[in-house]
């Protein structure tokens, strides 16, 4: 072969990612027809099908440019006559696609109850090009919409709200949620943020450190807060929205640097000072920390297990053209036993990630419009939690595996988009809680909620006989949990095979009920504990299976 026609398979290789991403979706669009009638359907798709377009002409381009080291975002204190300004300044590229995402309307539905499909879909057409800068910052401003349009008072809502629904990227009000301080971090018990009455009987002034601040650029921010005199730990939390600026000033707050992370770099995140920022209460102070995890943390946890399925969407694309296009020993590379199971296995991952995904999508969908039930509420409260903890893990090896795939190639920055997606799914694992936080939170929930009796009969209502061992594989992952719920002790040691276990399984069913009953076998066959490939007699005619779609 010569250096021509090698490079020619890579033309054919970057030649072959689809001009519309949704369009050509197939599992994308049959499980959202699933879930949504004629006419909700229909306006979905002719939004989603824009913005995939976009994706690809816009945003796709524009996030390859910022999101290298050259182009990064910069930290500006001070303006040009020395007035402190505490600004970000970010490559013109970055608004660009700024403009194009804000467009898509995957915020402002964040104005109308019950637009969590819309969301969702939107959000997981912009995390094929990984977090690309936006994907926290539209996260942010959803969850603190939420929170304003459920819990605020009429006052502090239609102040703060419409400007974090406007579609105009240019106009609109960027959110942020600040939390973590440095001795706390997971530990929000251990917060020490005060928030002191100002004296006018409507307004607090909020002093102390934050530690982890993505969006450090954002217009508002979701604030947690201790209250004096109220209880210690979680219990004594207020939150609340405080404005970038009062009177074109900064509104009591400095930002001392940006931190340099290991991904989602094209998005600026900081530390940041308070010295009496002045804000306004979001629902009862005593209610705060409920509202922080309730409506924004675990926001950010549906969304970001979204944006981890839409990398594993990536990769995979990426690693299956490549595999096609890509010859190596006579052959293209995907006729190799090897590689042609490794696309298989990303393929699973990806499409179980997905269709679990939307299931959480679907009772957020209800939540958020105030239709849900008890046991949404109740398998919403588990689902979250699994949700995200599985598929930030699932989308990280995904992302590795497609590096595998493409060789040394795929560890150049500029060779592919690969690199950019495995360091964002290692960040997406620590966000909003790590995996040990996650597995304790659903510990916690076991104990105090009829959880698992929920799942057990929203999973068994789903499992048909097209699948073998669906049942089984249910039946020992209940008992695992329950076990766990049981017997402290053992938990600690066993609670996340525990979960792993239920997560596979649930990705199984929900994969099996979408009419992908194969891909549920070697879901389920892959990721049994004991599994040993020697005996697995149907690997072969799965993968061939799976690949041939």
């Amino acid at each position: 072969m010569t250096y021509d026609e090698a490079r020619a398979q890579l033309i054919a290789w970057r030649d072959a990612y689809p001009d519309n991403p949704f369009e050509s979706d197939t599992f994308l669009r049959r499980l959202l027809a699933r879930y949504l009638d004629g006419a909700r359907l229909g306006a979905l798709e002719r939004r989603a099908s824009a913005f995939a377009a976009a994706m690809t002409t816009v945003v796709a381009p524009a996030a390859a440019r910022y999101e290298q080291r050259a182009h990064l975002a910069e930290f500006a204190p001070y303006d040009g006559i020395g007035r402190r300004v505490d600004r970000v300044d970010f490559d013109p590229s970055y608004h660009v696609a700024g403009e194009a995402v804000w467009a898509s309307g995957v915020v402002s539905l964040s104005g109308e109850p019950g637009r969590a499909f819309e969301q969702a879909t939107l959000l997981y057409l912009l995390s094929l090009e990984g977090e690309a800068g936006h994907a926290c910052p539209a996260t942010c401003t959803i969850g603190l919409a939420r929170a304003l349009r459920r819990r605020a008072d009429e006052g502090v809502r239609d102040h703060f709200l419409p400007a974090l629904l406007e579609v105009d990227y240019a106009r609109a009000d960027r959110g942020a949620q600040f939390l973590t301080e440095v001795q706390g971090g997971s530990d929000v018990g251990a917060n020490a943020c005060v928030a002191e009455p100002s004296g006018d009987g409507e307004t607090y002034l909020i002093t102390g450190e934050k530690w982890f601040c993505s969006v450090a650029d954002a217009d508002q921010f979701f604030v947690t807060a201790r209250i004096p005199g109220a209880p210690a730990g979680t219990a004594g939390l207020g939150s609340f929205v405080v404005p970038r600026e009062l009177d074109g000033r900064p509104n009591g707050f400095a930002l001392r640097r940006l931190k340099d992370k290991l991904g989602t770099r094209g998005l600026a995140s900081g530390e940041i000072d308070f010295l009496n920022a002045r804000a306004w209460p979001i629902g009862p102070l005593e209610e705060g920390f409920r509202t922080a995890v309730s409506i924004v943390l675990n926001t950010s946890r549906w969304m970001t297990a979204i944006g981890a399925a839409g990398i594993m969407r990536r990769a995979v694309l990426e690693a299956r053209a490549f595999a096609h296009h890509r010859e190596a020993f006579g052959q293209p590379i995907e006729r190799f036993a090897a590689v042609r199971t490794t696309l298989a296995d990303m393929a699973v991952n990806a499409d179980g990630a997905l269709a679990l995904v939307m299931a959480l999508t679907d009772v957020e969908d209800r939540i958020d419009a105030g239709r849900a039930s008890e046991d949404d509420v109740h398998w919403h409260r588990l689902l979250v939690n699994l949700v995200k903890y599985l598929t930030s893990r699932q989308a990280t090896s995904v992302a590795r595996d497609g590096i595998e795939v493409l060789g040394g190639n795929g560890t150049i920055e500029e060779f592919s988009v690969l690199p950019r997606l495995y360091r964002d799914a290692i960040v997406y694992e620590s966000w909003e809680g790590t995996h040990n936080v996650l597995a304790a939170q659903v510990l916690n929930d076991l104990a105090r909620l009829p959880l698992l009796e929920v799942a057990a009969s929203r999973l068994r209502a789903l499992v048909s006989g097209d699948v073998a061992g669906l049942n089984d594989g249910l039946t020992l992952a209940l008992e695992g949990l329950t076990r766990c719920r049981d017997d402290r002790e053992f938990a600690a040691w066993h609670l996340r095979d525990a979960l792993d276990r239920l997560g596979y399984v649930a990705e199984a069913i929900y994969l099996a009920e979408a009419g992908k009953p194969v891909a549920a076998r070697h879901l389920l066959a892959r990721q049994s504990p004991g599994y040993d490939a020697a005996t697995d007699t149907g690997l072969a005619e799965r993968v061939d299976k799976i690949l041939s779609v």
